[in-house]
């Protein structure tokens, strides 16, 4: 198949949704698909260049902070990449996407989309993230340009979940992100500096609806707090704030974005990850880490994907209480046998993720959108 990926941002590593778009088509390269990519940035080999939207001091302010960019559309551009394309895949629900489906409409080709921006991702960075009828009328917003289309991606089963209750028309197609190949389970030596400490490792943006807060109190409560090194993975517009807030952890934590090869590596000598947000479609992250034998702490937020991931009643804890998750701590540091015993289950269980197999669904999903169209026509 030729198929287009239309994405605001392709070039930037730190960003969860670009990691994920970038294993995709690599994966969809090697089982013999033509993959173009229009998104912000320079052109290069089978990507072409957009312009970034301009945005007032203060929202652009918060958006690097977040290393969001948004692309100006440019209809030239798009109807010249979007020509003799199979199906043009749509990332985010934003202007470059609407003005997309528009022109995909008008030139007949067959055209699918995702949904990896949960609305909480917006309200939580407002301080509204709890107020469920914001978030509603999001779904609602969203649903205006989600309903143009025969076939969603989801990354789970409970955004899948949501899309029918909040009214959403297409069919749903429950696709994992994928775990690559290079996360597996090889535990290795911890480094000489910390060989004496537990290690606890979350992954993610560092912004209000991840909670990394709710987990450097649960270590300060923890009884074996002098004992413990956190790793906080990632980068945001919460950095200042943690580190002030770690000021009295006896390890001061290491706070910083990892790379893949040097995450998988981190991830191989942890103790015990923990993932403590409040809202996730799916965290990929916790995958990582499960398919790197280690044993998940998981927030049991309904509004959260993540619990899915959890084996057992030991690997979840009271969302944004930081008293129960230390518990929870401090159970599997008494009972370390029992946590090298479930490291391998955790391994085997995330084997049903691995992105070959996602890959392989994605591919079901653009053949049956270019047969449904076929038929529209």
């Amino acid at each position: 198949m030729k198929i287009l990926i239309v994405i605001d941002q392709y070039d930037n590593l730190s960003n969860g949704t670009t990691i994920s778009a970038k294993r995709f088509v690599d994966g969809l390269r090697k089982d013999g698909n033509e993959v173009q990519i229009l998104s912000t940035g320079k052109d290069e080999k089978d990507k072409f260049g957009l312009k970034t939207y301009w945005f007032p001091k203060v929202i652009d302010k918060y958006f690097k902070a977040n290393e969001m960019v948004f692309a100006k559309p440019d209809e030239e551009v798009m109807r010249e990449v979007f020509k003799n394309q199979d199906v043009i895949h749509f990332y985010m629900p934003f202007v470059l996407a609407r003005k997309g489906v528009k022109i995909a409409e008008e030139m007949h080709i067959p055209h699918t989309t995702a949904f990896h921006v949960q609305p909480e991702n917006i309200t939580y960075a407002v301080g509204l993230g709890t107020n469920q009828l914001i978030n509603d009328k999001i779904y609602t917003y969203f649903r205006t340009y989600y309903n143009k289309f025969r076939h969603i991606h989801c990354p789970s089963k409970f955004i899948a979940n949501q899309l029918e209750n909040h009214g959403y028309t297409a069919k749903l197609h429950v696709i994992s992100n994928g775990v690559d190949e290079d996360f597996k389970f090889d535990r290795k030596e911890k480094p000489e500096e910390l060989k004496d400490k537990f290690i606890i490792t979350m992954v993610g943006r560092y912004s209000p609806e991840k909670r990394q807060d709710v987990l450097i109190d649960a270590i300060k409560k923890s009884k074996y707090s002098d004992k413990i090194q956190l790793i906080l993975g990632g980068k945001g517009q919460c950095y200042e704030k943690y580190k002030e807030q770690s000021k009295d952890l006896k390890n001061p934590p290491i706070m910083q974005f990892f790379e893949k090869n040097d995450l998988a590596n981190v991830l191989s000598y942890t103790d015990l990850y923990v993932h403590s947000a409040d809202a996730e479609i799916e965290a990929i992250s916790c995958l990582e880490a499960i398919a790197c034998g280690n044993v998940p702490i998981i927030s049991n937020s309904n509004e959260s994907a993540t619990v899915q991931f959890a084996l057992n009643d030991k690997s979840l804890f009271e969302h944004g209480n930081s008293e129960d998750l230390a518990k929870k701590i401090d159970y599997f540091i008494e009972n370390p046998e029992y946590l090298i015993q479930m490291r391998k289950e955790y391994a085997e269980f995330a084997n049903k993720f691995r992105i070959d197999n996602s890959i392989k669904l994605m591919e079901k999903m653009f053949e049956e959108e270019i047969e449904d169209y076929g038929k529209k026509k």
